[in-house]
């Protein structure tokens, strides 16, 4: 008899329950004959087909009396022993059907095809409006938005009075990301900011610049920016004029710490030994010096000057040589040692700048630079 049939019959299937571990809401097992069909034990513990391969009698014996109770003819032990002995298996029913008996359909392919009529049913996410005029289009689609609105913070206000710094529409999502809290702000308080930098000849173009590159700049009240400029111009010994040009470039230096620029300009004078002029030329050039990290330029320095040979004045002349990356320097400069090309000296030929050096592609630095192929290079840096 099929495994199918022999679990339908009379009490057959409690006999398998009971080896699978089934028991009945009681904790006792049922009677044959009031037990549950089939069907509902199906349903109710989502049992594969392939795991009820337990070779059970069937308990009706000629004997009993009409309406006795069947009992199991063995126990757990002998039953288990005739799963051993004599396993049954499944073999004439396919996969889908299994899957179709059992409520247990696999899941879908991304790259399974479907009709048409599935296809016009499948609905998508609306899409982001390119452009609004009121921030309430893009609550629904932005989590700082909505986290604002749960805040309590009233949109429709901010809209009403409207302080446009000259931000594209398209960087207006970057910009809120960046900084969520100055729709929190008092309109008032940020068109005083803006007035203050525009009394200190700061341009509208120029205050954009600004804005989009330091996002938390608006959230510094008068006094603070007075603050800082006035310590920029002091530290530094630069003029209003080149301060003010400082900023523009690196606005940050108006939002971040003052610790780390003091602590930078003290590294540059104390460790290095750059004169004064030597330091603001520096800074002037190349303001992120004054916030990277003090150990990457040490470490910068000491290789340049202590094992490249490059002087002050040429490190002054050349501060960007201080945003590159170590290894980049050290892969170059030991190339141009190989193919004996290592030149730093303006006033001999074959000059290298240390603009050369750090600035120029891969490609650009092989063919001009150091005169081989890149495919030279790529060999090279394999050996070191």
């Amino acid at each position: 008899m099929a495994v199918w049939a022999r679990l339908a019959a009379p009490c057959g299937w409690l006999r398998a329950a009971g080896l699978l571990g089934l028991r009945s809401r009681g904790g006792a097992a049922r009677a044959c004959c009031g037990a549950a069909p089939l069907p509902a034990l199906r349903s109710a513990h989502r049992l594969p087909p392939w795991r009820l391969r337990v070779s059970v009698a069937d308990c009706a014996q000629p004997s009993r009396a009409k309406g006795e109770a069947c009992a199991p003819r063995s126990s757990l032990p002998v039953a288990v022993k005739q799963e051993q002995a004599a396993p049954e298996t499944v073999s004439d029913l396919s996969a889908a059907k299994l899957y179709e008996d059992w409520d247990d359909v696999p899941p879908s392919s991304a790259l399974e095809e479907i009709s048409e009529e599935e296809a016009v049913k499948i609905i998508a996410d609306p899409l982001l409006p390119p452009q609004s005029s009121t921030l309430r289009d893009y609550v629904d689609h932005s989590e700082t938005l909505t986290k604002l609105v749960h805040l309590g913070v009233d949109l429709s206000q901010v809209e009403k009075r409207q302080k446009d710094v000259g931000i594209e529409d398209s960087q207006l999502g970057p910009f809120l990301t960046k900084n969520p809290y100055i729709l929190g702000e008092d309109l008032e308080a940020l068109e005083t900011r803006v007035a203050y930098l525009k009394s200190k000849k700061f341009g509208n173009a120029e205050i954009t610049q600004m804005v989009s590159r330091a996002p938390y700049l608006l959230l510094f009240s008068v006094e603070r920016l007075d603050n800082r400029l006035g310590f920029l111009k002091n530290e530094l010994g630069l003029s209003v004029k080149k301060t003010k040009d400082l900023v523009i470039r690196f606005p940050r230096l108006l939002t971040g710490k003052l610790e780390p620029v003091k602590e930078n300009l003290q590294v540059c004078q104390v460790e290095f030994g750059f004169q004064r002029n030597e330091v603001q030329q520096i800074a002037f050039k190349t303001p992120k010096i004054l916030t990277a990290s003090k150990k990457r330029l040490r470490q910068t320095f000491d290789y340049l000057h202590n094992i490249m040979g490059i002087p002050h004045n040429m490190l002054t002349r050349f501060p960007q040589v201080f945003n590159s990356k170590l290894l980049r320097i050290k892969e170059r400069h030991m190339f141009l040692i190989f193919l004996g090309r290592a030149q730093y000296d303006p006033t001999q030929p074959s000059y290298i700048s240390l603009d050369q050096l750090v600035s120029l592609p891969d490609e650009v630095f092989c063919t001009e630079i150091a005169k081989a192929s890149i495919q030279d290079f790529e060999k090279f840096l394999k050996t070191i």
